[in-house]
């Protein structure tokens, strides 16, 4: 059916109305949640829900009515009877949204699948009845999972805005004749107003452009009859779906250009995400000092100076915005005082000017490949506000005294004016803990040695050492994996991929930065309760972490995840069994990472349960935020706010004579009574006017939006990631790889590529000369080539696929393989396979100018008959 076309029947049922919604969710009988879509299966869709082990399944579209991926739904769950089966844990066809891990570690926080339930603690308070009735139901019926249907639509999805596809030009054109004496195309049928627009999110349903709406660059396109507006990557917003219609309207944009281009690609993956890639106002950068600029003298005399202080960074070779310092001192006693010293971004980016709503509506620096799209212009991110060795700068410093056991006796919070003696890479630290450094070509500032800078980094490496046991015996997880990193040759083009580990060195800063930011979230939490930005972690998703555990079992592997602490301890004890096959450990590790839930920013007084859910589960503390990085994120900036009016807060009650213990605020002696008081209540009210320290409501919507862009701008790394995978294979003749085989069902298998370290799916039903035996009672599957004969399934009006669709053949003896990849030896039919089997695969290209972009498998086999 076509829009101009309107059925008289409605293809969907009509949203509530607001109102009725709003009633419904006081009275609990309809939830609130944030709609998201199977990634391999668009009819099933997924909505969280607080409170509950799994979550609900609204499954086909007339059940999802008209909702797409990311919007704020309704929704109301079916009755019991409706319940459909849960699906097994070992089974291909699993519940997974995401077809691949997408992870960060423990010390970037986890950034995992599962999104938060997108509703407020009142209503959730409200639903508590029915959740609680829901929970018992499904804890008596473990195998069943609950269904339902979104009756409305609360808040629609930024990404309608940000549709990416592309035109179906062709079956357009074939209702249309070229009229060569007019120069131009006569309308064969009257239904063809609407042009079909396919999205390269397969989460997305396909959607319809009017004709008449379309630009004018694409309208003399059509007008030529020019089929390669069929390979343009298409900017799009869905502007309309009523009931009436069984697809949306969309209306084009822009036209990235041809899909098989880098440049278009990476255009659309910005595009898709709402990345700001203009340039900054005038206005914002009229805010930023001229160069050359120096401290002003009134800074010397409220700050600490510790220019004298042997202080330098740890970064990337290629890092330009240095946002954190180290310092390490050995004092008389033994103890060691140790410091972080990050850049006072907040001294040049004032609340509400053009600089500020900038940085805002940035949020987050976006890193691409081979250049960034910072957050703060240049002059200030590359330059001011960067901690360059040999300059004075402005820095926000916290400073412990910690001894050999890595107990913190005394810690100190204040602005301060440093100059940091040297810039080093990772892989300079790393030189220095392992007595390799080459200081050639190293540029040293201040009356400081290079033994000075040797000393601090061991000592901050014993040091970091320590810390880490610490943290890990008090229950932190690490989901440490390998990474891959791809080599790129003087054109920035891809031609090999290789896996890349982290350096002690990396452990050595991550180890501090970890203890300032939790440090910095016990302050501002002390000091404004109600409207300090933390970052929490919730525990896993309970069904998926129950199906890990049975993975283990089912393999002989005993896993404890009754607690963080227990779950780290017994990968750690997995990891050493499995020392000889270690492609099996990362597959468990990838598992391990689909339970864990979304690492968020929240306002402290926008979650009224006392705490109980503020903590990191993965960090196995109970406040976290984020100080360290102001020059890469926003959230930094509104901590170190929040901190200055601490500061100023702390300073003023000691001015006035008042007697509160010293420190009060920063300290580690922490009086509650004493920071209630009225004299000191008030020095905090005064300082947060003074540095618009946001309130709670405020502050719950700047969280809201951190927490979009920073998944925006991890959404930009792994599409970038793809994209030059897909190139990589793009200019291979052959690209070979083992897999294992992570599940296997009568239809398809699920393999993990080990040389890529992604997950893909091989379908083998429906091929032509390819039988598949699926013997359910041992879980084999048994794959055999026979060119002449056809395994057509009873009922089935299927098109055959074509072997090479499934398969890359080779003859046997050939040298095809072999002198592409020596190491990959091919399968031969028949093939039997179990879990966990290696297997031969192929990897290729997909799409580009004929679609989304993929990286396809298939099986690297050998055979007579091909």
């Amino acid at each position: 059916m076509t829009h101009n076309q309107p059925d008289q029947r409605k293809h969907f049922a009509s949203h509530w109305s607001m109102e009725a919604i709003h009633l419904a969710l006081e009275k609990g009988d309809v939830f609130k949640s944030m709609f998201r879509v199977n990634a391999h299966n668009r009819i099933e869709a997924y909505c969280k829900i607080d409170g509950l082990p799994v979550d609900v399944l609204i499954s086909g579209f007339h059940s999802q009515n008209r909702a797409v991926e990311g919007d704020i739904v309704a929704i109301k769950v079916d009755p019991f009877s409706s319940w459909t089966k849960m699906k097994g844990s070992s089974a291909v066809e699993d519940s997974y949204v995401n077809d691949s891990v997408q992870s960060e570690d423990v010390g970037q926080e986890l950034i995992e699948n599962n999104h938060p339930a997108a509703c407020s603690s009142s209503e959730r308070r409200e639903a508590i009845p029915l959740v609680e009735k829901l929970c018992a139901t499904i804890n008596s019926f473990p195998t069943k999972r609950p269904t339902g249907r979104v009756v409305g639509i609360i808040e629609t999805s930024p990404r309608r805005k940000s549709i990416v596809g592309f035109l179906r030009i062709k079956p357009w054109l074939f209702n249309w004749k070229k009229d060569t004496k007019k120069s131009r195309l006569v309308l064969l049928s009257p239904k063809r107003d609407y042009i079909q627009l396919v999205p390269t999110d397969p989460k997305f349903p396909k959607m319809m452009v009017a004709v008449k709406t379309l630009p004018n660059s694409i309208m003399k396109r059509l007008d030529n009859c020019d089929l390669t507006l069929e390979m343009d990557l298409i900017a799009a917003e869905i502007v309309e779906w009523n009931e009436e219609y069984d697809s949306s309207l969309a209306h084009v944009i822009h036209n990235f250009g041809r899909g098989g281009e880098v440049e278009s690609q990476i255009s659309a993956i910005l595009f898709q995400n709402a990345i700001n890639t203009s340039d900054f106002t005038p206005d914002a950068i009229s805010c930023i000092p001229h160069v050359p600029w120096k401290i002003p003298e009134e800074e010397f005399h409220h700050r600490i100076d510790l220019r004298n202080l042997c202080t330098f960074t740890i970064d990337p070779a290629t890092a330009s915005d240095l946002d954190d310092a180290l310092s390490v001192e050995r004092l008389p006693n033994g103890i060691y005082r140790v410091g972080v010293h990050i850049a006072d971004v907040s001294y040049f980016v004032p609340p509400h000017t053009a600089l500020d709503e900038e940085a805002q509506i940035r949020s987050t620096s976006v890193y691409l490949k081979h250049y960034k799209l910072p957050m703060l212009p240049s002059s200030l991110g590359d330059k001011l506000g960067s901690l360059i060795p040999g300059v004075e700068r402005l820095a926000f410093s916290i400073i412990w005294d910690i001894n050999h056991d890595g107990e913190v006796l005394d810690r100190w919070i204040g602005r301060t004016i440093m100059q940091s003696c040297c810039k080093l890479s990772y892989e300079h630290a790393q030189d220095i803990i392992d007595g390799t450094l080459n200081v050639e070509g190293l540029q040293l500032h201040g009356n400081f040695t290079w033994s000075d800078v040797v000393t601090s980094v061991r000592t901050l490496d014993e040091l970091s050492k320590v810390l880490k046991e610490n943290r890990y015996k008090d229950g932190a997880l690490s989901l440490e994996n390998a990474r891959t990193d791809f080599l790129f040759d003087q054109d920035g083009i891809p031609y090999d991929i290789v896996f890349t580990g982290r350096k002690k060195s990396n452990f050595l800063v991550e180890e501090f930065m970890l203890l300032a930011n939790t440090t910095a979230a016990q302050v501002i939490t002390r000091a404004y309760p109600s409207c300090a930005l933390l970052r929490r972690h919730p525990e896993p998703n309970l069904s998926k972490l129950r199906d890990l555990e049975s993975f283990c079992s089912k393999h002989g592997l005993q896993l404890n995840a009754s607690s963080s602490s227990e779950l780290n301890q017994s990968l750690e004890r997995i990891r050493h069994e499995l020392k000889d096959d270690s492609v099996f450990f990362d597959i468990l590790m990838n598992y391990a990472t689909k339970p864990m839930q979304l690492a968020t920013y929240f306002c402290s007084g926008d979650v009224i349960d006392n705490g109980k859910d503020w903590g990191h589960y993965a960090l196995a503390v109970p406040l976290y935020t984020h100080f360290t990085s102001p020059l890469r994120r926003y959230a930094d900036i509104v901590v170190h706010r929040t901190l200055a009016a601490t500061l100023e807060a702390e300073v003023m009650l000691d001015l006035n004579g008042k007697k509160l213990a010293k420190r009060c605020f920063t300290g580690l002696r922490f009086n509650k009574e004493e920071v209630e008081s009225f004299d000191a209540q008030k020095a905090l009210a005064y300082a947060a006017m003074k540095y618009v320290v946001p309130g709670t409501d405020v502050l719950a919507d700047v969280a809201a939006y951190c927490n979009a862009r920073k998944l925006a701008s991890r959404h930009v790394k792994d599409a970038t990631d793809k994209l030059y995978m897909w190139l990589l294979l793009r200019n291979k003749e052959v690209f070979l790889s083992e897999a294992r085989v992570l599940g296997l069902g009568p239809r398809f298998m699920s393999i993990y590529v080990t040389k890529l370290a992604i997950e893909r799916r091989i379908y083998y039903d429906e091929v032509e000369g390819l039988t598949a035996e699926w013997l359910d009672a041992t879980s084999t599957l048994v794959l055999n080539y026979h060119p002449n004969n056809r395994s057509h399934k009873k009922g089935s009006s299927c098109k055959f696929k074509a072997i090479d669709e499934v398969a890359m053949l080779t003859f046997p003896y050939s040298d095809m393989v072999s002198s592409k990849n020596p190491d990959i030896e091919p399968a031969v039919f028949p093939l039997v396979l179990h879990i966990l089997s290696t297997v031969p695969v192929a990897l290729h290209p997909i799409g580009g100018d004929d679609g989304p972009i993929d990286i396809g498998a298939r099986l690297c086999m050998s055979s007579y008959f091909c």
